[in-house]
């Protein structure tokens, strides 16, 4: 993703108005988005100019996946152009956000809730990224000629000699992919091969439509979606040279066997891109396809963790993804994807003290799909463990379950707080900030640990005025945007507790007390 997309944008210029659709069948452009989500009022009155620049500046994809998955929703809400902006750079903004946070899908139903002959320099130019995410070629057809007008970005050029092609004007085609071929830097490189391949398929293209990686340095959009769109396979280097955001997108292209996906679908999944459901869904295919449904493969023993005999046979299954062993020799296990992975696998263990070990990872599995009442069954169990083994399991349950379901009680945050006062002190602090944010924290006793272990509330900051002031005004969107300013690419290590308690007190009283417990949760089981 180039971040100066917006930089290369030119002025507006006319641009014919095609009779398509009465007036009556026109979509309006003053309230654009994909459902109720959060409410029309999501983003409250807030100066449009303000949320813009947070949008834009914003360090995506954010170190938390529940925080992703709150701001997709917010941004794909349906909700008014807010004042100081213009409706369709508001849309052009939102779908911007959601292309860096990996949101393909998202990013280009909400541009295509947009009248074309509507879109502005900086909607074409966001769309033209969201076609190409998507691995979708036919969606730059609407775009390419009004592109060409009124952005400078170097796929326009191309896009238009493909479109010609695709739609049957083959002379045309040819003559516009020589000029395009004319202005582009490398006259015989991957985006002409790659722009050519895709007009042969409709018979288009005077030359060679062999598509050569070697020399390639770089994965720019124009050749994830065209590569993709053909079913290439582009060369596993060239993904060491963008963002996880990137890898994401690939994990939903159909164009590719579900097989060569599941490591992509990881990254999805961590980023919250992919449900756990989906997660299993991709795995399932990829076992029909290749018909091992016993054995090694990473496919098939997922099916062992749901179909083995016993809870013993299931729970080996699922320490093989927890442990990266499922994996084989490629080692490319993620211990927080797999418990995603397997997150409703790990729903259908009973608890029992017999699998009292393995508790913590079953509780952080069912809380990242958000099965907190599943997890909650594990209470008693974790309750009944010692102190230090059990500390893992009820620091999750501590924060997550809806209700309060195991001691938090003074004594035993004293005890936790003696044990990892040195072998883990940050994980500590974000407990105690995470139960102070969800008032979870009531006694003196309780409330004088946040001082003794240095944890308070960001109340100076100017961030933490406006997220607080937004939480006041049930401002929902602004606080899941501040919340996501505060959860940037920094890791779970870079997050300051007086930040981390704040975010979950501002997003406690908003409304979004599940949001909330989610993200506290995921901290505690990633930490």
């Amino acid at each position: 993703l180039d971040p100066a997309i917006f930089a290369t944008v030119a002025p507006p210029q006319p641009v014919s108005r095609q009779a398509e659709l009465p007036d009556s069948a026109r979509r309006s452009i003053d309230m654009v988005g994909l459902g109720s989500g959060y409410g029309r009022a999501s983003w409250g009155s807030r100066d449009g100019r303000f949320l813009s620049t947070m949008m834009r500046r914003l360090d995506a994809p954010l170190a938390s996946r529940w925080a992703s998955i709150a701001l997709r929703r917010a941004l794909v809400t349906k909700v008014p152009t807010p004042d100081n902006v213009s409706a369709p750079d508001w849309v052009a903004e939102r779908a911007w956000l959601l292309l860096r946070m990996g949101e393909a899908d998202g990013a280009a139903m909400l541009v295509q809730s947009v009248d074309v002959d509507r879109y502005n320099a900086k909607l074409y130019a966001v769309a033209g990224q969201a076609a190409l995410a998507t691995a979708d070629v036919s969606g730059l057809c609407p775009l390419a000629d009004g592109g060409a007008i009124r952005s400078r970005e170097p796929i326009w050029p191309m896009a238009r000699a493909v479109c010609s092609a695709l739609s049957g004007d083959t002379a045309i085609a040819d003559v516009l992919m020589d000029q395009a071929r004319r202005r582009t830097r490398d006259p015989r490189g991957i985006d002409v091969q790659l722009a050519e391949r895709m007009m042969a398929v409709n018979g288009a293209g005077r030359r060679s439509v062999e598509v050569e990686w070697t020399g390639v340095n770089q994965l720019t959009s124009w050749r994830f979606g065209m590569a993709n769109a053909l079913g290439l396979t582009i060369p596993a280097d060239l993904y060491r040279t963008v963002g996880p955001q990137t890898i994401a997108w690939g994990a939903r292209a159909p164009m590719i066997p579900a097989a060569e996906r599941m490591t992509a679908a990881l990254t999805a999944a961590r980023l919250g891109v992919f449900s756990s459901s989906a997660l299993v869904d991709l795995f399932s295919q990829a076992a029909e396809d290749s018909g091992e449904f016993t054995g090694d493969s990473p496919a098939a023993r997922l099916r062992a963790c749901y179909v083995a005999d016993s809870d013993d046979a299931r729970l080996a299954a699922m320490r093989a993804f927890w442990t990266g062993e499922a994996w084989g020799e490629e080692g490319k296990g993620d211990r927080y994807a797999a418990l995603i992975l397997t997150a409703r696998a790990a729903g259908r263990i009973r608890p029992g003290s017999d699998h009292a070990g393995d508790a913590a990872e079953l509780i952080g599995a069912m809380m990242a799909a958000g099965l907190d009442r599943k997890a909650a069954g594990w209470a008693p169990v974790v309750s009944g463990m010692s102190g230090e083994k059990g500390d893992p399991a009820w620091a999750i349950l501590a924060v997550g379950t809806p209700n309060i379901s195991v001691d938090i009680s003074a004594d035993r945050l004293s005890a936790v707080a003696e044990r990892w006062a040195e072998t883990n002190p940050h994980k500590l602090r974000l407990l105690l900030g995470a139960l102070a944010g969800l008032d979870r924290l009531q006694t003196e006793d309780q409330m004088k640990l946040l001082s003794d272990n240095g944890v308070g509330f960001d109340n100076r900051s100017n961030w933490a005025r406006i997220l607080l002031q937004a939480a006041d005004r049930k401002e929902t969107g602004t606080v899941l945007l501040m919340v996501a300013a505060g959860l940037q690419r920094t890791g779970w290590g870079g997050i300051s507790s007086p930040m981390f308690a704040t975010m979950i007190r501002a997003l406690h009283n908003v409304g979004l007390d599940g949001e909330a417990r989610m993200i506290a949760a995921e901290a505690m089981t990633r930490l």
